[in-house]
Parts: structure tokens; sequence; C-alpha cells
């Protein structure tokens, strides 16, 4: 029942930002997490960062710190990432997941409780 549509990608060079936004619907958005994750082109799916909307906490994976920032808009129901500085290995297809946790870095370090994936969107950083 959880929806969640991705959007913002496209092709940016190196150094450049782009913001990426999730927006959800289906469900009550205090009740859920959404992670961000990005795949590559023969790499697996990896996590980028989580933000818990009932209380706003956030984790970052090693990727994501200091260039990624994630936030969220509880009355739009709607998850951004923005991407700083971004480099030719951040080139991926990036997918929003919605969970239903406790605290939102179990989704994005072991894939536990994900209810809904979102299609993605593709970013392309040039070199």
């Amino acid at each position: 029942e959880v929806q969640l549509v991705e959007s913002g990608g496209g092709l940016v060079q190196t150094g450049g930002s782009l913001t990426l936004s999730c927006a959800a619907s289906g469900f009550t958005f205090d009740h859920y997490v959404i992670g961000w994750f990005r795949q590559a082109p023969g790499k697996e799916r990896d996590g980028v960062s989580c933000i818990s909307s009932s209380d706003g906490s956030t984790y970052e994976t090693d990727s994501a710190k200091g260039r990624f920032t994630i936030s969220g808009d509880n009355a739009k129901n709607t998850v951004y990432l923005q991407m700083n500085s971004l480099k030719p290995e951040d080139t991926a297809v990036y997918y929003c997941a919605a969970g239903h946790v406790a605290e939102c870095s179990v989704i994005v370090r072991f894939g536990y409780g994900i209810a809904s994936w979102g299609k993605g969107t593709l970013v392309t950083v040039s070199p």
C-alpha cells in the first residue's frame, strides 16, 4: 500500500550538486523511516542514508558523510537527499525505501523491515 516516487536525478559534472526527492503516500508517514540506496551497474545495492520521520533522527553511511544531507518534510510526506561535491563514483540509480522499524539505521545497514521501494532515479556524474 505504500508508494514511493523518486525524482531529481540527472546529469551533472564532477563537483556539482543535485537534490533528490522521495515522495511517499499510502501510509502514515510518522510510523515509517525512509532510506536512500544506490546501485551502480555491476554492483550491489548499497545503503546511503536514512531518516526517521517520527523524531527526525538520521543515519549516514561513510559514502554520504560530509557530502550528502538527508532531510524530511512530514507535512509533504517527502524526504530529500542533498548531494554536493559529486564524483563519478556516485553515478548510480538512487532508490528510496520505506520501513517500519524503531531506528532507521537498520534498513540501511541490513535492509531490515523494508516495506516498499521506489523505482529509482538515475544520477550520472560526468568526469
